[in-house]
């Protein structure tokens, strides 16, 4: 998708959409990113003073004052935007979603967790390019963007297996997730939770069936909680 990163904007999401989000019995956490180190503290103090349960922080957004590099790209820029974050959201959950584009997930794993961050969660899209062969030109207005889905899966899965093995605070499973076999898998590779984006788009139901069919397939294994099979990877 190249589609960006569309929203209301901050005054707009506080007057409007947590509201309506507050309606649910469930926990909300919020999803940002800015430009500076200061644009993510001023939504993250922000987003305390409304009592949100978490922050997830972005990193993936180019730093202007680093020359366009991706917070998430850089160990001191992430550790710096993490430690600044924490520091002003008070006792608000903090959550480091990190980049795929790196040379090492355990180093910026461990980065985020030592700055302050609560968790981390995991990956991001991964750059990526489609072409139209009749015409020559990218499939995307934007020439690149971002894979996501089954195809960033397998990849996914080795980096939450490689987080999990570097941190203690708790890894969310990210990529590809459209049914309750997926989620599994991000379980047994080390997640503590997983996160469900493109299988929404293809599925309305696809949170509530992922729900049920981890109930079912606990039930079948005779196995108490989920926290039973989390890490729970056998060697081959």
């Amino acid at each position: 998708n190249a589609i960006g990163l569309q929203n209301v904007g901050l005054k707009k999401f506080l007057k409007e959409k947590l509201p309506y989000l507050r309606n649910f019995d469930t926990k909300v956490i919020v999803n940002i990113l800015g430009k500076s180190v200061q644009e993510y503290v001023r939504l993250a103090r922000a987003l305390d003073e409304t009592g949100v349960d978490g922050i997830e922080l972005n990193v993936s957004c180019p730093n202007v004052k680093k020359g366009g590099m991706a917070f998430g790209t850089d160990q001191r820029s992430l550790a710096k935007l993490v430690g600044a974050v924490k520091q002003a959201s008070g006792a608000t959950v903090v959550i480091t979603k990190l980049s795929p584009n790196v040379s090492s997930i355990p180093v910026f794993a461990r980065a985020a967790e030592d700055a302050g961050s609560n968790a981390i969660s995991l990956i991001n899209t991964i750059p990526a390019l489609s072409i139209d062969i009749e015409t020559r030109k990218s499939k995307l207005a934007n020439v690149t963007g971002g894979l996501s889905g089954p195809a960033i899966k397998p990849i996914a899965l080795r980096m939450v297996w490689e987080a999990s093995q570097a941190v203690s605070i708790p890894v969310i499973g990210i990529g590809g997730i459209l049914n309750a076999s997926d989620a599994i898998e991000f379980l047994l590779a080390g997640a503590s939770a997983v996160q469900v984006g493109t299988g929404n788009f293809l599925n309305p139901r696809a949170t509530s069936e992922i729900i049920e069919g981890l109930a079912a397939y606990l039930q079948r294994k005779n196995i108490h909680t989920v926290r039973d099979i989390i890490g729970g990877i056998r060697a081959a």
